[in-house]
């Protein structure tokens, strides 16, 4: 015996059944920019069909330079969030906190991460028209990281945490002898 399939489910029957007809007697009107659905006969679907003719694609020059322009958006979004970074590294302070460690550790590991991702960013962008032209984007991309490392450093060294200054701790020089013992007091 043929198993019978189950009926489909009603919202299936309702997808496919036709839309109901607009009641007369409706005291609302229909949205702005709502067109009703029409009952277009078979024979009138094809003239219709002929008279629409269809939207033509964009050129490879327009897709090129549509291309650039969004690789441009791109390279420049790493500028875009240094005003944010660095209010956010004023606010944190120059004391070692947990939230502003973080935030140094962010700073430094995203450029660092996106330079080292730079060809899997912009190989959306690559075609025969752009590959020469995206090398100026690239090193802007390179350049605005650059930027954002370095305000990474500089609240480091806010922090105090740069070796700037003669460490005897990090062995950079020999230990100085102090002048009291470099010279013998005068025994007189």
């Amino acid at each position: 015996m043929a198993s019978v399939p189950p009926p489909p489910p009603q919202w299936v029957l309702d997808m496919n059944s036709t839309p109901p007809t607009k009641p007369k007697n409706a005291s609302f009107p229909d949205p702005p920019g709502y067109s009703a659905p029409s009952i277009v006969s078979k024979s009138s679907k094809s003239s219709k069909a002929s008279a629409v003719t269809p939207r033509k694609g964009p050129t490879d020059e327009e897709m090129d330079t549509l291309k650039l322009k969004k690789a441009w958006e791109l390279a420049i979004a790493p500028a875009k969030q240094l005003p944010m970074n660095a209010i956010g590294m004023y606010m944190t302070g120059n004391s070692l906190q947990i939230f502003s460690i973080m935030m140094v550790f962010m700073l430094f590991k995203n450029p660092i991460q996106a330079i080292l991702n730079i060809q899997n960013v912009f190989a959306r962008f690559e075609t025969p028209g752009t590959s020469d032209r995206l090398l100026g984007v690239k090193l802007v991309y390179i350049a605005t990281n650059l930027v954002a490392l370095a305000l990474g450093i500089w609240k480091v060294n806010g922090m105090g945490l740069l070796p700037t200054t003669r460490s005897d701790w990090l062995a950079w020089e020999i230990a100085r002898e102090p002048i009291e013992r470099a010279f013998p007091a005068n025994p007189f």
